[in-house]
């Protein structure tokens, strides 16, 4: 069955050596920045079903030196032009999600128009924070103000927590990797502070993909919505009714990771199928993993739903979305 990747990761060589020397290494705790090439890539998609990746920059993105917006921009600018490159060289493998050099607020504003009028971008990839400004903060309005100008699709990755008042602060239970559990409350945070801040409301043309089968927000939209509301009185209009329906329609979130067999179940009680995408997360999951995760993704998926949804899962909703 076909399968059209929207969570998959680009290791452009600028990139990995911008990286390295600025101590990332060993990013969030993992044990290192995986190997990667475009042929290996493609190799994968093959023995997958994949017909289409969209390559983007995972953690810590491409803003590497708290308030270096110098280093930020040539770093963006530089990794942006490599991974174009290597969608061009291979259309009909791979689009791309371009990356900001946030918090930078001009420098990114600079790169919106550039990525999607003279690079090809299919969106953004933007990390939950960027050196502790969570997205929806009103240090980044104006960014948001020019993605819903553009109509933009945010893909939202998570990455290890900050605060921008200690950017360089250990992040808490340093001793695991930040991708097996904070990532998910990071994501939390990011996705709560955009509609508790009222950017979604505020930008309506800007269309979100959270990662990870929508991290650990499932358990938390009723309290969120209704402590925001009856404890610190709030803005009326936010509770869990129309978190859902924005779930429904501004959101999409991909099944990276390990949703089954108990997340998945917690996010379909906030939207439903046609809010669902494919993602591998290759290569940060390596590849000898996918293939026995890829069969229990099918088995579950096909327990729940017929196959007209499950293909719609796989492929039909990122057509659509990306216009494919």
């Amino acid at each position: 069955m076909e399968r059209i990747d929207t969570h998959a990761h680009v290791v452009p060589e600028v990139w990995r050596q911008y990286t390295s020397e600025h101590g990332y290494d060993q990013p969030d705790g993992m044990p290192a920045i995986p190997a990667w090439s475009p042929e290996a890539h493609i190799d994968l998609m093959g023995k997958l079903g994949i017909t289409k990746s969209i390559l983007s920059i995972t953690s810590p993105g491409t803003h590497l030196k708290a308030h270096d917006d110098g280093l930020a921009r040539r770093v963006t600018r530089e990794t942006n032009d490599e991974v174009a490159n290597i969608c061009r060289a291979h259309p009909d493998k791979f689009g791309y999600f371009a990356s900001l050099p946030l918090p930078d607020v001009a420098g990114s504003i600079d790169e919106i128009d550039r990525a999607l009028d003279d690079l090809g971008a299919a969106g953004f990839a933007l990390m939950t924070n960027a050196h502790g400004y969570y997205l929806g903060d009103p240090h980044l309005d104006k960014v948001f103000a020019k993605l819903n100008e553009r109509k933009a699709i945010v893909f939202m990755h998570p990455t290890s927590c900050r605060s921008h008042q200690a950017p360089e602060g250990e992040r808490p239970l340093s001793q695991y990797p930040a991708p097996m559990l904070e990532f998910f409350f990071d994501t939390t945070r990011a996705v709560v502070n955009l509609i508790l801040s009222g950017t979604v409301a505020r930008y309506p043309n800007i269309t979100y993909l959270v990662s990870h089968c929508g991290g650990a927000l499932p358990p938390v939209v009723e309290r969120f919505s209704s402590f925001s509301t009856a404890i610190l009185g709030g803005d009326a209009g936010v509770n869990s009714s129309t978190v859902k329906d924005l779930f429904k329609s501004r959101f999409y979130f991909d099944l990276a990771g390990f949703p089954f067999p108990d997340q998945i179940h917690g996010l379909l009680r906030l939207s439903d199928t046609s809010r669902l995408l494919y993602g591998s997360d290759f290569p940060y999951t390596p590849a000898s993993a996918l293939g026995g995760m890829g069969t229990r993704t099918d088995e579950e998926l096909n327990k729940l739903f017929d196959k007209h949804v499950v293909q719609e899962i796989y492929s039909g909703n990122a057509q659509r979305l990306l216009r494919l």
